[in-house]
C-alpha cells in the first residue's frame, strides 16, 4: 500500500492511500494511524472497580470510564499501563493480568487497545496530562451494572472490557 499523510497531530496521523482488497480490487482508503493504547481495570481488595469520571472535550461532557491512555513512542505496553494507572488514579498495582486486545474502531483506525486487570492496589504518585480533568470513582460490580442499564456508562472500551471480564469469570 502506498500512502500519503494528510494530517499529523502528536502521535496520530491521517493517511490516504491505495489498498488491495482480498478479492484483488484496488481501492483508495483513508486510515487514522494510532500508536496504540492501554485500558486498565483496577480492582480493590474488596472487589470494587476503580473508574474515572472524566471530562471529554470531543463530546463536551463527563463520562465514566476505566483508566486508559496512549502509548508513547517506543514505550513498552506494560510500562504504559503502570504509568497511566499512576497518572490517572494515583495508584500502583502489585498484580497485573493481560487480558488481550480490543479493536475500537477498525473501520477507519488501526488502534489496538491492550487490556489489563490490576489488583493489589496501593497509593502512587503520577501527574495528569495538561488536558485531563477527572475524578476517581470506586463502585461495586452491581453499581456498575446498574449504571450500564441506566445508560450512565456509555464508553465503548469500558463496556467491552467489562464484558470480557465477566466472560472470563474474573468479576
Amino acid at each position: 500500500m502506498k500512502s500519503q499523510t494528510l494530517c499529523q497531530w502528536k502521535g496520530f496521523s491521517v493517511e490516504q492511500g491505495t489498498h488491495q482488497l482480498p478479492d484483488g480490487r484496488d481501492i483508495t482508503f483513508t486510515t487514522v494511524r494510532h500508536p496504540g493504547a492501554v485500558v486498565i481495570v483496577p480492582v480493590t481488595a474488596h472487589g470494587e472497580l476503580v473508574l474515572l469520571r472524566q471530562y471529554r472535550p470531543a463530546i463536551g461532557r463527563w463520562i465514566l470510564e476505566f483508566p486508559a491512555g496512549t502509548l508513547e513512542k517506543g514505550e513498552e505496553i506494560a510500562y504504559c499501563a503502570k504509568r497511566e494507572l499512576a497518572e490517572e488514579t494515583q495508584l500502583a498495582a502489585s498484580e497485573w493480568l493481560a487480558l488481550g486486545e480490543l479493536l475500537p474502531v477498525p473501520g477507519f483506525c488501526d488502534e489496538v487497545q491492550h487490556v489489563f486487570l490490576a489488583k493489589g492496589l496501593s497509593p502512587a504518585e503520577g501527574d495528569l496530562d495538561a488536558d485531563e480533568i477527572l475524578e476517581v470513582v470506586t463502585m461495586t460490580v452491581e453499581a456498575f451494572i446498574q449504571k450500564v442499564a441506566s445508560n450512565e456508562i456509555q464508553d465503548a472500551k469500558t463496556l467491552a472490557v467489562f464484558l470480557k471480564l465477566q466472560v472470563m469469570g474474573l468479576i
